[in-house]
């Protein structure tokens, strides 16, 4: 595999490819990601690394971009709030059209609408239709979208976590056998009675 041959940015120069179906390129590089990609629970971190290994191949209608993103995630477990961390690998798939392609499918589209009045299959799945910018192909998007569907919806540090006591808030965890002695609330009125009698006899003594 060649290495990448700019910047690390997700930015790649397809004009090897040089537009002949057929015609492949592979590269391998590791770009820091400048900004946080996840939710709100759990993401690739900013400053964090990401190996890109990427295939691409040229066809008719642009370039058909077949690649893996691996990276370290970190968040929080939503049980009991630790730090979690998970080793991410996501595969992804994407045609990028040419310019001129694009437009082309884009007019069909239209004239289609025109004539029944209706969005044509074409002119709806225009908003996922990635393009070429000139001879650059901008993975960002494809792979943030990648990484935000394959992270865990709730992360957790181990698949039993017991989580927080909901008294104290104490970690669980770390001790099995924390308890709270709970009184059954029909009986706080007597428990109260009971303390006042004690307080009572107290300052007779």
């Amino acid at each position: 595999m060649a290495a990448h041959e700019t910047e690390r940015t997700w930015v790649v120069d397809t004009r090897e490819l040089a537009r002949r179906p057929g015609s492949l390129k592979e590269i391998t590089w590791t770009l820091t990601t400048p900004e946080r990609i996840g939710t709100d629970v759990i993401a690739i971190q900013p400053d964090q690394q990401v190996r890109m290994d990427l295939r691409m191949e040229s066809v008719v209608e642009g370039v058909l971009t077949t690649g893996t993103a691996s990276a370290l995630a970190s968040g929080l477990c939503v049980r009991c709030l630790e730090n979690v961390e998970e080793d991410l690998e996501v595969h992804f798939q994407e045609l990028f059209a040419y310019p001129e392609r694009a437009a082309h499918h884009q007019k069909v589209a239209g004239h289609g609408s025109a004539r029944n009045g209706s969005k044509t299959d074409d002119e709806t799945d225009d908003e996922e239709r990635y393009e070429l910018d000139g001879d650059l192909l901008d993975l960002q998007e494809v792979v943030r979208d990648a990484i935000v569907t394959a992270l865990p919806f709730q992360p957790v540090c181990q698949e039993d976590c017991p989580g927080l006591c909901s008294e104290c808030g104490a970690r669980l965890a770390d001790d099995p056998e924390h308890h709270h002695d709970v009184i059954d609330p029909r009986w706080s009125v007597l428990a109260t009675m009971a303390t006042h009698a004690d307080d009572d006899d107290e300052k007779r003594i």
